[in-house]
C-alpha cells in the first residue's frame, strides 16, 4: 500500500479471493489527486511494475508464478471472500454538555475530515475525538454538542442518517476500472 501511496494513488476497493491455489487479491486503484480511475499507460507499467517489485522482495518464492502468470492462474477465482465491512453508528449522551459519536466504518484516506466536515455541516460542535484503524476498519470517537448541550433524540438521528447516506459508498463494476 505504502508502495502504492508513493505513486500518488489510493486503494479504493479491494477483494480477497481464495482457491485450490491460494490466496488472490484484487484492488481497485484511483489517483489521488482526482479521484478518477488510472488511465495514463506509463502510471499503469508504473504500478505494474512496483507490484512485481514488491512480490519479488518480500515474497522471492513467488518469483517463478510471476514470471509464467500463474499466480493469476487461467481462471477467474471461484469463490470469493467478502470483505465489506458494516458501518456502525451509535450516540450517546455523555454528561449534561456533550453527547458521544462513536462510527466504525471501512477506512479510506480523508475518512476523519470527512466525517469533522459532515458533523459541521449540521451545525453540530467537536469539542473533542480520536480516531483509531485496525486493518481496514477506521474507529473514531467524537464529543459533540449542539449550542453547547447534548443532542436531543431527533438531532441524533439527522446526524446518523447523514453519516450513514455519506459512508455507504456505491459499487463500482469491475470491469470499469
Amino acid at each position: 500500500m505504502s508502495a502504492l501511496r508513493n505513486l500518488g494513488l489510493n486503494v479504493v476497493k479491494a477483494s480477497v479471493c481464495l482457491d485450490s491455489s491460494g490466496k488472490h487479491n484484487k484492488f481497485a486503484i484511483t489517483k489521488s489527486s482526482t479521484g478518477r480511475k488510472i488511465d495514463d499507460p506509463e502510471l499503469l507499467e508504473a504500478v505494474r511494475l512496483t507490484i512485481i517489485n514488491n512480490m519479488l522482495e518480500y515474497h522471492p518464492e513467488a518469483s517463478s508464478q510471476l514470471a509464467m502468470g500463474a499466480t493469476f492462474g487461467i481462471e477467474p477465482p471461484t469463490e470469493v471472500v467478502d470483505v465489506d465491512i458494516a458501518t456502525h453508528i451509535d450516540i450517546y449522551d455523555d454528561g449534561p454538555e456533550r453527547s458521544l459519536l462513536v462510527v466504525e466504518s471501512a477506512d479510506r484516506p480523508g475518512l476523519l475530515v470527512d466525517l469533522v466536515k459532515i458533523i459541521a455541516d449540521i451545525n453540530i460542535t467537536v469539542q473533542s475525538g480520536e480516531f483509531d484503524t485496525e486493518g481496514l476498519l477506521a474507529k473514531a470517537k467524537f464529543h459533540v454538542s449542539y449550542r453547547g448541550k447534548p443532542l436531543i433524540k431527533a438531532l441524533q438521528q439527522v446526524l446518523a442518517n447523514s453519516l450513514r447516506y455519506f459512508l455507504r459508498r456505491p459499487t463500482t463494476e469491475d470491469a470499469s476500472f
